[in-house]
């Protein structure tokens, strides 16, 4: 389902597009924005990395300082730096939405470098599409609110 972003429906429905990585593209870019919680119909849909924005980065650790200990913790013990193939990242819960609501990319790698002097998590989606074979890449950032 290759919707055009923003949606824009026409007399026969919604406008699709044509190009598959655009549209991919644009997917993640609403996966990687929304936090998970705030989408009525899919209370999971997006990534719980935006749920955290008003925290405190504890930057000798690469970890989201946990304040409260009430909290949920293992997201408190997220490394914010890593890829998809450890578990205990942010990388790892990033590749496991995709792969959730992304159907369209297989052999999914996910990394994320948190920079600690512009303040900035580069993020870096590798993978395949699915439809072509051809092979996908995504890179954006995350501007760090500390």
């Amino acid at each position: 389902m290759n919707l055009s972003i923003p949606l824009n429906s026409t007399t026969t429905g919604l406008l699709r597009s044509k190009d598959t990585k655009k549209s991919i593209d644009n997917f993640l870019s609403v996966l990687l924005s929304t936090p998970c919680g705030s989408c009525a119909s899919d209370p999971d849909f997006g990534f719980v990395f935006n749920n955290l924005r008003f925290e405190i980065i504890n930057e000798s650790e690469g970890v989201v300082y946990a304040i409260d200990d009430d909290r949920d913790t293992n997201l408190y013990e997220k490394k914010l730096s890593g890829t998809s193939k450890n578990l205990n990242t942010f990388a790892a819960d990033l590749k496991e939405a995709i792969s959730k609501y992304e159907q369209r990319l297989t052999n999914l790698y996910v990394s994320m470098t948190y920079v600690r002097e512009q303040r900035n998590i580069l993020v870096s989606i590798k993978g395949t599409i699915v439809e072509s074979g051809e092979d996908y890449q995504f890179k954006s950032n995350i501007k760090i609110w500390n």
